[in-house]
């Protein structure tokens, strides 16, 4: 009898390439869990920050404390900065995510302060509003859906047995946290996650889309903040298809409400 496969994490990044949160359950939404990158850190020409250039952000803890996302550095938490949730300045900024630019509003420029003496280069942090449209790309999009800061897609599915098998590959294991998952699964072979087209985690449905394409964001030690070379040379060598390091499955939800830890998951064959 095969494996049951269960919801074993449950994750939120409520700022772009900030430290994720787990949570005990998450209410879906088109465009991602609820909070999920909503907020993101821009330079001064309007483009995101991410890890990828500035690895300090790692280093950035994050909780959610009643309505507000409170924020400090790992190594002083006493300097800790408090971003309410309906806290929005009126200035519109267009933002540019990848190949996408879209309206946001900046935020508080104390807050914006705040990171800039933190991370040592100039940011500002904004807010994406509920009525802005990023739309999925339209190859992948199933019902012309609509995603948050994410890179591209709002849910990112991966199982347990696929890192067990790349830290069986590593000499130093490496944490899920490298990978920056949403959904993360008990149960099943490694990577059986990419044969799956359809699924239904508790009473909801998600469509998986496409596989997860990999960059040099999951060399970032989310412990120290330091960059080095694994795991994505290991992954090279087994999980290249074309140009693309593959890791994990992206979806889209067909379905809106709450999905919870130790809800099973259930794989639709049609």
């Amino acid at each position: 009898m095969p494996d049951q496969l269960v919801v074993q994490d449950l994750f939120i990044y409520p700022i772009k390439s900030l430290e994720g949160i787990r949570l005990p359950e998450a209410k879906v939404e088109e465009k991602g869990f609820e909070l999920d990158r909503r907020w993101m850190l821009i330079d001064e020409s309007g483009k995101f920050v991410s890890q990828r250039t500035c690895p300090l952000m790692a280093m950035l803890h994050v909780e959610i404390v009643g309505d507000s996302i409170s924020v400090h550095h790992i190594s002083n938490p006493g300097g800790l900065i408090n971003i309410p949730f309906q806290l929005e300045g009126t200035e519109i900024s267009s933002v540019r995510v990848w190949d996408d630019k879209i309206p946001a509003r900046l935020v508080h420029s104390d807050i914006d302060a705040w990171f800039t003496e933190v991370l040592k280069i100039n940011v500002r942090l904004v807010k994406m509003p509920s009525s802005t449209r990023r739309k999925v790309d339209s190859r992948y999009a199933v019902n012309d859906e609509s995603v948050s800061f994410a890179d591209g897609m709002p849910y990112l599915l991966i199982g347990h047995n696929s890192l067990k098998d790349l830290n069986s590959r590593l000499d130093e294991p490496v944490l899920m946290n490298r990978f920056r998952p949403n959904i993360v699964f008990s149960g099943g072979d490694a990577f059986v996650e990419d044969s799956w087209k359809k699924i239904q985690i508790g009473e909801l449905e998600f469509q998986v889309v496409k596989p997860c394409s990999r960059c040099v964001m999951i060399t970032v030690d989310q412990s120290t903040g330091l960059k080095g070379t694994e795991p994505l040379k290991t992954l090279a060598t087994y999980r290249k298809v074309g140009n693309k390091i593959l890791f994990g499955q992206n979806m889209v939800a067909l379905s809106n409400g709450i999905i919870k830890v130790g809800d099973k998951l259930t794989v639709n064959k049609f």
